[in-house]
């Protein structure tokens, strides 16, 4: 029996996060990603968490590339880390990447311990004339 790790997994490990050029850096505009299957793990319980993932940003020069982004997120399913380091951390790292102009990133966690936690963190500034829907 092989010991080599499935080629998703090896993905995920290797992965780094990407950017492209913005193909209409002239024009104010809104990218907006929902992430439904985002897990990580309770640093206390070691439980699985789950969450919605929402990211919306307006781009400056850069945009990110989301093969890399779909396996960055994958990377946090054995991570242990709260709710609000798991939101600041993938903002921060968004932000490292691209230089948005403004950026807001909101975890919708399932229930837990009947509690239901949203957290949203946000960076820079939204320029008008972008699209709503926010």
């Amino acid at each position: 029996m092989s010991s080599e790790k499935p080629y998703g997994t090896r993905a995920i490990e290797e992965n780094r996060l990407q950017s492209w050029p913005n193909p209409s850096p002239h024009r104010p505009y809104l990218i907006s990603f929902d992430i439904p299957e985002f897990t990580c793990l309770c640093p206390r319980s070691g439980y699985p968490d789950f969450a919605l993932i929402k990211v919306r940003y307006q781009p400056r020069d850069l945009i990110v590339e989301l093969k890399s982004l779909k396996l960055y997120i994958n990377g946090y399913r054995d991570v242990a880390v709260s709710h609000e380091a798991a939101v600041n951390r993938i903002l921060d790292d968004l932000v490292a990447l691209l230089d948005p102009h403004w950026m807001r990133v909101t975890g919708d966690f399932a229930v837990r311990g009947n509690i239901k936690t949203v957290i949203t963190a946000q960076h820079g500034r939204r320029l008008s004339g972008a699209a709503t829907g926010v």
